[in-house]
């Protein structure tokens, strides 16, 4: 029977004693699009993280493909929140987008031809070659969340993990986002998301997660 991408089990977290997950247990199935749903301070963030080893939990586990989770992470392209980005960083679209090529590189191998025409490629698929050379603290909100998007699509990566994807984007942006991950559902990635807006949940996801501090449903 092959491993579930993500399984988690009996997770709890805690800041400063005081839980913000606890007792949280998921399954995330192969190819699907989920949504994790829930009030501000429900957790869902935390979850994320946690899944991303970025956090380290108080008890329960988290497993990647039935392995390591440590390991795992290799195989996960990550989209942060925007709040959580230093935008005033010096550093080009294509520069942020290369760094998604570098879970592919070697100690000491430089980023070569063949991983700028990644870079490129990812670049088309959100719509945003024009725009290579520009300084990432210079974009709109939307399109700086698209070059994020290319950035995890360059890591070609198995599961990928979204905290809040359509926060403070354009209605265009947020189509195009939503078209690009049911493409990569159809590859046979696993796509798990932070969502805020339930008119929109049932038609963007196969599986809604309802957190509040707990797995509610």
């Amino acid at each position: 029977m092959r491993a579930k991408p993500i399984e988690i089990h009996d997770l709890t977290v805690s800041y400063q004693k005081k839980p913000v997950l606890y007792g949280v247990d998921l399954e995330v199935e192969e190819g699907s699009l989920v949504g994790i749903i829930g009030p501000n301070g429900a957790g869902k963030s935390t979850l994320i993280k946690t899944i991303m080893n970025m956090i380290t939990p108080n008890g329960g586990y988290v497993k990647i493909f039935g392995g390591n989770q440590k390991n795992g992470i290799k195989r996960i392209g990550y989209v942060p929140q925007r709040e959580s980005v230093d935008w005033d960083f010096p550093v080009t679209v294509m520069d942020v987008v290369l760094m998604g090529r570098y879970a592919h590189t070697r100690w000491f191998r430089r980023i070569g031809k063949s991983d700028r025409r990644v870079a490129q490629a990812c670049l088309e698929q959100v719509d945003m070659t024009a725009f290579a050379d520009r300084q990432i603290g210079n974009l709109s909100g939307g399109q700086q969340q698209r070059v994020f998007l290319a950035r995890a699509l360059a890591q070609d990566s198995s599961i990928y993990l979204m905290d809040e994807p359509f926060a403070g984007v354009d209605a265009v942006t947020e189509k195009t986002i939503i078209s690009i991950l049911k493409n990569m559902k159809k590859e046979g990635k696993t796509v798990v998301i932070v969502h805020h807006d339930l008119a929109t949940a049932k038609e963007y996801f196969d599986h809604l997660l309802l957190l509040n501090m707990r797995k509610v449903a």
